[in-house]
């Protein structure tokens, strides 16, 4: 059995979905999805789940990698599909939660996702200034790909030609991906708070991170190396002004509290795109609508 738990940052799915796999006796795990948990130290801006936490509900897919490595949401759906294919053994439930919405799809979805071929992407890099030349061989390979994008659109035009040449097949096959919201494969709540009191509670919770010495995890991460998708995250992209080059902290600070609100926007409207995600904005109303998928033959995972 599964179900997933999604919605902007802040809006309290974290500790809706805790206390349902705590209380509900359903042998609930929760499977984290999220592109920022999965690093080692990254901590307290991923509003990651403490030591206690952990100790009373099992979560999965949390500090898979150290922050100076990169990682893919190939690699990550992997992981996910061998969480759950744990949880399922073991006969226990399946609650996915986060608001990493492509991560989110990848998992949910199933998508087919392209491989990586590193050496088609040097040999293809290394031809950047003649991006015609590049489109063109696109649209000689995979015509029905090369129409759906640009012809200045130069990394997509590069990331096509990288699997159709790795792969051997065209870019194309992989589906409609993005766009197909028909086949409900695992059953989705979303959490949508009121947005003026999500703003107030995304200030509350980053300054309670500083407090809490959110600077002083930021200052350990630069030291021990952040990958290039790690130093992006929002809430460590600020402080790491603030330490490399001497922004006043208050003024990174509060462009880090701006940044987590305009996620939040961007995640609404991800989510929102979505007609298959059943919305509420009550806590208690989202922890009962998800123990009633897992006991009802909706939990079900459509493969």
């Amino acid at each position: 059995m599964a179900v997933a738990l999604v919605g902007p940052t802040a809006s309290g799915k974290s500790a809706v979905a805790h206390e349902l796999a705590r209380s509900s006796g359903l042998g609930i795990e929760i499977l984290s999805v999220d592109s920022m948990t999965v690093y080692r130290g990254m901590d307290l801006a991923t509003a990651k789940p403490t030591a206690a936490q952990r100790a009373e509900v099992t979560y999965h897919l949390l500090d898979l990698i150290e922050p100076s490595e990169e990682f893919s949401v190939s690699q990550f759906q992997a992981a996910a599909r061998d969480a759950a294919s744990l949880v399922w053994a073991l006969g226990g439930s399946v609650l996915y939660v986060g608001g990493t919405g492509l991560y989110g799809r990848a998992v949910l979805d199933n998508f087919a996702i392209p491989g990586q071929y590193p050496e088609v992407r040097e040999q293809l890099d290394a031809r950047r200034d003649d991006l015609a030349g590049l489109y063109a061989q696109l649209q000689a390979f995979d015509p029905a790909a090369a129409a759906k994008m640009e012809p200045t659109n130069e990394r997509r035009i590069i990331r096509a030609l990288e699997v159709c040449l790795g792969s051997g097949q065209p870019f194309s096959s992989f589906g409609t991906g993005l766009r197909d919201y028909e086949h409900t494969r695992v059953v989705q709540i979303g959490l949508m708070p009121d947005f003026e009191k999500l703003d107030a509670r995304i200030e509350q919770r980053f300054r309670q991170w500083m407090a809490d010495g959110l600077l002083d995890e930021v200052a350990a991460l630069r030291e021990r190396g952040m990958s290039k998708t790690a130093r992006q995250a929002v809430g460590y992209r600020e402080l790491l002004a603030h330490l490399d080059e001497g922004i006043d902290l208050e003024a990174c600070v509060t462009q880090a509290i701006t940044q987590t609100r305009r996620l939040a926007r961007r995640q609404r409207s991800w989510f929102g795109r979505d007609p298959r995600v059943i919305w509420t904005s009550s806590p208690s109303e989202a922890a009962e609508r998800l123990e009633a998928v897992l006991q009802s033959p909706d939990g079900f995972v459509r493969d």
